[in-house]
């Protein structure tokens, strides 16, 4: 009988029936629910699905690689930035393109990143490949490099609980370029059904199945690269500030979002943090309480996972449609940051209680500090009427 572990808290029935269709499939050989689990489109946001030999892009989802970076600055501390904040936060909103549909401009990528997204092309180009693929990454891709995005997705410049040092934190992923390759393989799974986010698995040894691997590659370095680049571009932003050089080291740099080959078991993890012993990972909460850094515990129960997140308790709108905005407003007063009625939804009550979430999953990893924000910037999703 195959392993199948829930360890979420106060999941809806949604969140169960999801993992259940998901977890049933032959091809699965072992699942997990984390903490933080609440109900997607196909697999539960927060499950860990553990299939051999097939690979299924809708349980990988639209955003490939999305994830965490933390970065310490290690030659200001968190007290400079406090004192500077208000610089700091109009500087970052002209250096990191954020918002729904905002992208970058060529000449604003660090010559670092364009190199290394050169690479990674190239070496797209020489496995399989579809030729409009590669045409649209050959074309789009620089121009979504090192923007944010909108919705959960957010750049933080935080103070530790552990030492005095600012460090930056990014939640961000592969951006439009990842949705429309997860677009494209989730219709060719489904042969271009209607209903096409559902489950439908690919052979690893198809030829469907070897281009979503490649694909899948290249979306999930992309997304490294996306929040290293930002990563460059905040701390242009605080230089320009401070008109000096600043020194930085990323602690970590992990997606959430992803299926890793390991033999022939594909690990899918749609929303939830790998924790293999001693594996460093960033774990947010809120837009308030911040993140925790973190180090796995190899709990082989939680399939050497743990939580993405908070989680969320209620969707965008029905948070949008009954969180008092006011009280919004009184949670924030100590950041920095994106507050406003179209961040709403993104509120602190929005989300399950992290120091709850974080006690759960005390077995799978164990905190390192947790990182508070003193600026928040945010992409607001706004819907304009056409």
């Amino acid at each position: 009988m195959k392993p199948v572990h829930s360890h979420a808290l106060n999941p809806c029935e949604k969140t169960h029936e999801q993992f259940e269709n998901c977890h049933k499939e032959d091809f699965v050989v072992a699942a997990a629910l984390m903490p933080d689990a609440h109900a997607g489109y196909v697999a539960p946001i927060g499950s860990v699905l553990v299939t051999k030999d097939y690979i299924v892009p809708s349980w990988v989802g639209f955003d490939i690689g999305c994830g965490m970076t933390a970065t310490q600055i290690t030659t200001l501390t968190a007290t400079q930035i406090r004192e500077n904040k208000e610089k700091i936060f109009a500087a970052l909103k002209e250096f990191v393109p954020h918002g729904m549909g905002v992208l970058n401009k060529t000449p604003h990528v660090s010559e670092e990143s364009k190199a290394e997204l050169k690479e990674l092309i190239t070496t797209f180009k020489s496995k399989p490949h579809q030729k409009q693929v590669l045409n649209l990454l050959q074309s789009g891709a620089i121009n979504h490099l090192g923007s944010l995005g909108d919705g959960n997705h957010f750049l933080e410049i935080c103070e530790s609980t552990e030492d005095t040092n600012a460090w930056i934190v990014v939640h961000s992923g592969s951006r439009g370029i990842g949705y429309k390759l997860a677009k494209k393989y989730m219709l060719l799974a489904a042969k271009d059904a209607d209903e096409f986010e559902q489950t439908f698995p690919l052979h690893k040894d198809s030829i469907e199945g070897q281009e979503y691997l490649n694909v899948l590659e290249f979306g999930l370095a992309f997304a490294l690269l996306n929040r290293t680049e930002m990563i460059r571009q905040t701390i242009k932003a605080i230089e320009s500030v401070f008109n000096q050089d600043v020194e930085w080291n990323i602690w970590t740099n992990k997606n959430h979002n992803h299926a890793l080959q390991e033999n022939d078991l594909f690990i899918h993890r749609k929303g939830a943090t790998p924790a293999k012993l001693g594996e460093r990972g960033v774990i947010p909460g809120n837009m308030r309480d911040g993140s925790f850094l973190v180090e796995g515990l190899g709990n082989a129960d939680f399939l050497n996972s743990s939580s993405h997140g908070a989680g969320r308790v209620m969707g965008r709108v029905v948070a949008k449609n009954t969180l008092n905005y006011e009280e919004y407003v009184e949670q924030m007063k100590d950041v920095l940051g994106t507050v406003n009625e179209n961040t709403l939804d993104e509120a602190p009550n929005a989300y399950k209680n992290i120091f709850d979430v974080m006690e759960k999953q005390k077995t799978s990893v164990k905190k390192i500090a947790q990182l508070k924000p003193i600026i928040c910037l945010k992409g607001e999703r706004i819907r304009r009427h056409k």
